[in-house]
């Protein structure tokens, strides 16, 4: 090979690396996991006890992620329900904290169950890249959803599914547009607040997420 022919050889070969290097960063700004996606209202129905199970519909969601099962309202409807006949039978509040919803995930899933303190933008794209959705407890009216009905609900849950370079990707139940919803980071961040039983003072809540995972 003369040494034009191998300077040609060198540069396409940096080329290359440099394009497989550029598709890798590309790759690591964005991922998404299949989480099914159902409203916390299966049918539109958003009186009780709809209206207050966000907490159970996103369980039921990365559940169901976990059991690598599709969602319709049909299965939706009948999960919620009978998790909720099983949280009033074992006492639970209407209004789960976060740290209630892990003790639901061992008890009746027998999930792993991780409380994840002050998170950072990283620690969520971690999970999402080792392939654990994430349960968010919000301020919801922080959140600025349009799809919400009036101002918002004062205490939300939602999934963490994915994210992009600018936003994380959400399922949130609180509205049948949820699916694949976007947050922006700092928008997402800002509104994580765990419960305090007083709806006023839900952004008093500490800044706490969940992360769950099956048992090998």
């Amino acid at each position: 090979m003369n040494k034009l022919s191998l300077l040609i050889t060198c540069v396409f070969l940096l080329s290359s690396c440099s394009t497989i290097q550029s598709e890798k960063e590309n790759e690591q700004n964005s991922n998404v996991l299949g989480v099914p996606f159902s409203s916390q209202a299966p049918f539109a129905n958003w009186d009780d006890p709809y209206q207050e199970a966000c907490e159970e519909m996103s369980l039921l969601m990365v559940h169901n992620f976990f059991e690598n099962k599709d969602m319709n309202p049909e299965s939706a409807n009948s999960e919620l329900l009978s998790l909720l006949r099983w949280e009033s039978k074992n006492q639970y509040p209407e209004d789960v904290t976060i740290q209630e919803l892990a003790e639901i995930s061992v008890t009746y899933f027998d999930y792993l169950a991780a409380i994840v303190v002050n998170p950072s933008i990283d620690d969520l794209k971690n999970s999402i890249d080792e392939g654990n959705p994430i349960i968010v407890p919000a301020a919801g009216r922080k959140l600025d959803n349009p799809y919400f009905s009036g101002e918002g609900p004062w205490y939300h849950m939602l999934v963490i599914t994915g994210y992009t370079d600018t936003h994380f990707i959400t399922n949130d139940p609180g509205t049948r547009r949820g699916e694949g919803y976007e947050y922006e980071f700092d928008t997402l961040l800002n509104s994580i607040h765990n419960w305090t039983g007083v709806k006023e003072e839900i952004e008093n809540g500490d800044n706490l997420v969940l992360v769950l995972s099956k048992k090998v």
